[in-house]
C-alpha cells in the first residue's frame, strides 16, 4: 500500500496513516474484506514504528473502517455504499466548520468564503 508521509507536516504520522487509508477506502480504492497490511509490515513499509500503525489502525477501528480479528490482522469493514458517502460528507462537514469558523474570526464575509469555495471547485474541474 503507498501512502505518503510526512515528518515535516503538523498531523502527527499515526494520523496520516488513518486519514489516508480512510480515504482509501471511502473512495473504493480499497474493497470491503480486502486485508490491510500487518501492522508490522506496513510499519516496515513506511519507516515507521509499530506503535504508530497500531494506533492508526485503532482509530479506524474505531470509525468502523476496518475490523480486526487476533493473530488474523485487519481488513476493510464491510460498509453500506451510502454509508460511506454519509462519512465523507461528515468529515468534510467537520473540517469545513473549524475552516469557517477561523475565516469569520480573521474577518472573513459569507461572499467571500463563497468565493474561494466556488474558486476552488472550478480549479479541481480543470484538472
Amino acid at each position: 500500500m503507498i501512502l505518503n508521509l510526512s515528518d515535516l507536516s503538523d498531523e502527527p504520522l499515526h494520523a496520516q496513516i488513518s486519514r489516508q487509508v480512510r480515504a482509501k477506502i471511502l473512495s473504493h480504492d480499497l474493497d470491503d474484506g480486502e486485508a490491510l497490511p500487518s501492522i508490522r509490515a506496513m510499519a516496515r513499509q513506511q519507516r515507521v514504528s509499530v506503535i504508530t500503525v497500531q494506533r492508526a489502525y485503532d482509530d479506524l477501528e474505531r470509525e468502523g473502517l476496518v475490523q480486526s480479528r487476533r493473530g488474523k490482522g485487519f481488513w476493510v469493514a464491510a460498509i453500506p455504499e451510502g454509508r460511506k458517502q454519509e462519512m465523507a460528507v461528515e468529515r468534510f462537514a467537520d473540517a469545513l466548520e473549524k475552516l469557517v469558523a477561523h475565516a469569520v474570526a480573521e474577518g472573513l464575509s459569507d461572499e467571500e468564503m463563497r468565493r474561494i469555495l466556488e474558486q476552488l471547485l472550478a480549479g479541481k474541474e480543470r484538472a
